[in-house]
């Protein structure tokens, strides 16, 4: 699988994303790649589960991508009682040169989360690479429909795919429904995207949906819920 071309752009809160310019596509807003991430993932998302007991948190993203999110759920992770297992699916991995390109040293100013930074990419994929005694990564290589993911199993999925219409094979009914059944009982799927047809697709795997509001530049975000079972 051959990562497509990718050129580094700086976005408005400082940070980094790439430009992909086959697709016309950024990996993160560029009204801020680390706001997005922040209010999307780890507010709209992580925060609501880390308020209910749970060991480990198991956290699914679906594009690793840059790695930002993954880096910033494992500095939320050590300020939490609750380990995280981290498992994310990534179709096309950036190769180290693009990753030193993306110059994280000019926003991420604690030394300690440069470090880990680099120990994300460096992990080995497609095996379980224990970095903290909190956080867990699982690396996994390959696109998602083609993925075994285990049932019942992850409290909160990150779904950072490209939009619907640059990678409309990543917003079908049946990944959605795919993602419903690997998702634990009222374990929550987080998006940037509201668009309708994105919703409709969700409400048709079984998920419950609403629109929240959105990062920095964008009106509204969606949040989905798997219904709690009942005993």
């Amino acid at each position: 699988m051959t990562t497509p071309k990718v050129e580094v752009r700086v976005t408005a809160d400082g940070s980094s994303t790439l430009y992909v310019p086959e697709l016309d596509e950024y990996y993160h807003s560029t009204h801020g790649a680390v706001q997005e991430a922040q209010h999307v993932y780890l507010a709209a998302g992580l925060e609501p589960v880390l308020t209910t007991p749970t060991s480990p948190v198991r956290v699914l993203e679906i594009g690793f991508g840059t790695g930002l999110n993954a880096l910033l759920t494992l500095q939320r992770s050590l300020a939490s009682p609750y380990p995280i297992r981290y498992d994310t699916i990534e179709k096309y991995p950036l190769p180290a040169a693009v990753i030193r390109e993306l110059g994280v040293e000019r926003y991420v100013l604690n030394p300690e989360l440069l470090d880990y930074h680099q120990q994300l990419h460096n992990a080995a994929w497609d095996t379980l690479v224990v970095l903290t005694p909190r956080f867990a990564l699982h690396k996994i290589t390959g696109a998602l429909q083609d993925t075994p993911l285990p049932n019942d199993t992850y409290h909160v999925v990150y779904f950072d795919a490209f939009a619907p219409e640059k990678q409309p094979d990543m917003w079908t009914n049946e990944v959605f429904a795919q993602l419903y059944a690997a998702t634990a009982s009222g374990g929550v799927l987080v998006s940037y995207c509201a668009k309708g047809s994105f919703r409709r697709s969700l409400k048709a795997a079984g998920w419950l949906v609403e629109k929240i509001p959105g990062p920095p530049g964008k009106r509204e975000m969606t949040r989905a819920r798997k219904a709690l079972e009942c005993l």
